[in-house]
């Protein structure tokens, strides 16, 4: 029994070896399009797979950011506007991959959407307060993704959802959480439908990395705003110790 199990280490060590060593080859002219790419973990993926030679198209909310990131990068990488909460600027921003991908279908799409705030007790919110948080980490990753899904087919490529691991621990109220299980749900669905397609469907759930993301300030601005709207009745129940706390 010793001998079956070790022998069963043995061989998944040397499969996941073998597994770590593929590397996909001829990236000229291999085409990912990567979300949130103003700061961060977008932008840095963005500018890593430029310099490997991939054809990046990189979305940006700004067109600043866009500019920054075009300036420091190769010719062929590409920016676009987006904003996953627009339905039409989602559309205009598929028009844009379709027509730089010229017929070769896209070999991988990155969904790397951060709206955080507000974060809050869930009686302190509204529903527009979830709107804004599940209109653009969920809701808007799922449209993109459906109206990439042609062009994905098209090239048997990939997607890769980016999902920060802290949103899996639903210790706070908001829709930061609620939209990250919701991804994971999504990607698993995919992942399956996909398989016969040849399209690979990927979660990487990372850390919290201080990459340009929400900070506290900003979190402790949405707090007083949020504090200063409730009803006496609602500040009373909770009061003003469990705020300050």
């Amino acid at each position: 029994l010793h001998i079956a199990i070790l022998a069963s280490i043995f061989s998944l060590i040397i499969y996941w070896l073998i597994r770590d060593r593929y590397r996909v080859r001829n990236l000229s002219g291999k085409h990912v399009f990567i979300t949130g790419c103003d700061t961060g973990l977008g932008n840095s993926l963005a500018k890593w797979l430029d310099k490997r030679g991939f054809c990046v198209i990189a979305a940006c909310a700004t067109e600043k950011a866009g500019q920054e990131l075009q300036s420091c990068s190769s010719p062929s990488l590409k920016t676009v506007s987006l904003n996953l909460a627009d339905s039409n600027s989602i559309a205009r921003a598929v028009v844009f991959v379709t027509k730089e991908t010229a017929g070769k279908g896209l070999f991988g799409l990155v969904c790397n959407a951060e709206g955080t705030a507000p974060v809050a007790p869930t009686d302190w919110l509204r529903i527009e307060d979830f709107h804004s948080v599940l209109d653009v980490n969920l809701l808007g990753l799922i449209e993109i993704t459906l109206k990439l899904l042609p062009l994905l087919k098209r090239a048997e490529g990939r997607v890769v959802n980016l999902i920060n691991a802290k949103g899996l621990m639903a210790f706070v109220g908001g829709g930061y959480s609620l939209s990250k299980w919701g991804m994971e749900a999504f990607s698993d669905t995919l992942r399956i439908e996909m398989q016969h397609f040849g399209v690979k469907v990927s979660i990487v759930e990372h850390g919290f990395f201080k990459a340009g993301v929400v900070n506290s300030d900003i979190i402790e601005k949405y707090l007083f705003r949020l504090w200063n709207r409730l009803t006496p009745e609602i500040r009373d129940s909770y009061g003003e110790k469990y705020f300050v706390e």
